[in-house]
């Protein structure tokens, strides 16, 4: 008895540690993909190649406060932004934020 119980306790966290990995590679792929009309002006990984400031690598707490306030309309001459932002959910927003704090710049 004890035995089964000790492998079925086992196999359970087994079963959360794939779920889990799993939740993290759906969360990089939506960030991807969430992230495509990003790098007209940021560059495909978040490095802009111009005047445009680079997003890869910087804070999540940092990048989700400034996609909020595009959002929210708060940052004056931001009508590209604002307009983008206001395209995403909350949610959308949060996957973004945290999808570009995790690439290297």
């Amino acid at each position: 008895m004890r035995k089964s119980r000790l492998m079925a306790t086992g196999l359970m966290a087994a079963t959360l540690a794939i779920s889990a990995f799993s939740g993290v590679a759906q969360a990089q792929d939506n960030g991807a993909l969430l992230a495509g009309p990003c790098a007209s002006c940021h560059g495909t990984d978040g490095v802009s190649p111009g005047s445009i400031p680079s997003i890869a690598g910087q804070p999540y707490a940092v990048l989700i406060a400034q996609l909020n306030a595009f959002k929210a309309g708060e940052i004056p001459g931001a009508t590209v932004m604002t307009r983008l932002a206001r395209g995403y959910t909350d949610e959308e927003l949060e996957v973004l934020a945290h999808y570009f704090s995790e690439i290297e710049p």
